[in-house]
């Protein structure tokens, strides 16, 4: 299947893009991305010079720029990872996250839709469901939407969009659900990343609140095998769920950090806690599990200690996104090449 992949030097995006050219060595695979701040193309530097890939720099917002890459290269499915994902940007301006998450998937669908694509895979959140409450039930797809932040409602909105082409013009789109993911090359202002460059640096690890809220965690390769089932096999129009049932407070998951790196727990500073902070996302995942035959592997203490590891290890990736310099990769590498 020859793909489209939006967003893919993102941190979840990228993930995917290495996973599918390494499971299927002979696929052919666009990457379009517009490179905002946490679009990297050093996320993907050992598989750029790859045969079949290629990476366009563009928005998806760009329909023309969309619809002249599928023509040319023979797309027949497309995997939309691109969007605004950080909810402090979102409470700051929402603005970015109507334009990217919203209009750019409409535009999407619009090209998939004119040129008869066979697969239109929709990546969302957990977070469109809103809140759990400690005791609830985990979350299953039949749900209704309640988002609390800006992001969570755009994406809300864009599932909603999907939605609206499978009925209306029957295009076989399908949209995946995913609890919180964790690996390498994950843009610092997330939360693991950002606690072990803080515990690395010897710096405080602001903690929201009381640190209670719970999440269920799950290793971005994972979620690729995942995506990689429901685009092959999943029935067109359905969503589907993907959790590890694994979910742990945010504080116990601060606490794993500063254990494993050796640095003193004394390090933690909770802060005042962000504007409607959900308590608790749980995905109830069964649906995938029972239909794709899907289910995680990696046991999460595991997965977390090799995350750390790769931290301290690629000091100069990190580096290279907090001073900016990863901005320059573009232009060192594509452009002057």
């Amino acid at each position: 299947m020859r793909l489209l992949v939006t967003g893919g030097c993102g941190f979840i995006g990228s993930h995917f893009v290495r996973y599918w050219l390494e499971r299927y060595p002979d696929a052919a695979l666009v990457n379009l991305d517009a490179l905002t701040y946490s679009g990297n193309l050093a996320n993907l530097w050992d598989v750029q010079d790859r045969a079949g890939y290629r990476f366009v720099r563009g928005s998806i917002g760009d329909r023309e720029l969309v619809e002249r890459i599928c023509a040319e290269e023979g797309i027949e499915a497309i995997v939309n990872f691109a969007a605004h994902t950080h909810v402090d940007r979102s409470i700051l301006d929402a603005a970015p996250f109507v334009e990217t998450n919203i209009a750019g998937t409409q535009a999407l669908l619009e090209v998939a839709r004119r040129l008869a694509l066979k697969r239109f895979v929709q990546v969302s959140t957990d977070e469109v469901y809103g809140a759990l409450a400690p005791d609830d039930p985990r979350t299953d797809e039949q749900a209704a939407l309640a988002p609390n932040s800006p992001y969570a409602a755009s994406k809300a909105s864009a599932d909603l969009l999907v939605r609206a082409y499978h009925k209306t013009h029957g295009l076989p789109a399908l949209i995946t659900r995913c609890t919180n993911n964790y690996g390498p090359y994950q843009f610092p202002e997330k939360l693991i990343p950002l606690m072990i460059i803080n515990a690395l640096e010897g710096r405080p690890l602001p903690v929201y609140g009381d640190g209670r809220q719970v999440r269920d965690w799950i290793h971005a390769r994972e979620h690729s095998e995942a995506i990689d089932l429901v685009l092959r096999r999943g029935r067109p129009g359905e969503i589907y769920n993907i959790g590890a049932s694994n979910e742990r407070h945010n504080i116990e998951i601060v606490e794993r950090i500063l254990d494993h790196l050796g640095r003193p727990r004394s390090l933690i500073q909770y802060v005042k806690d962000r504007p409607a902070h959900d308590r608790r996302y749980a995905l109830e995942a069964g649906k995938i599990r029972a239909e794709l035959g899907w289910s995680p592997r990696r046991p999460f203490e595991a997965g977390l200690a090799e995350t750390i590891d790769w931290y301290v290890a690629n000091e100069a990736w990190w580096r290279a996104v907090m001073t900016g310099e990863y901005r320059e990769y573009y232009e060192a590498w594509y452009v002057k090449r």
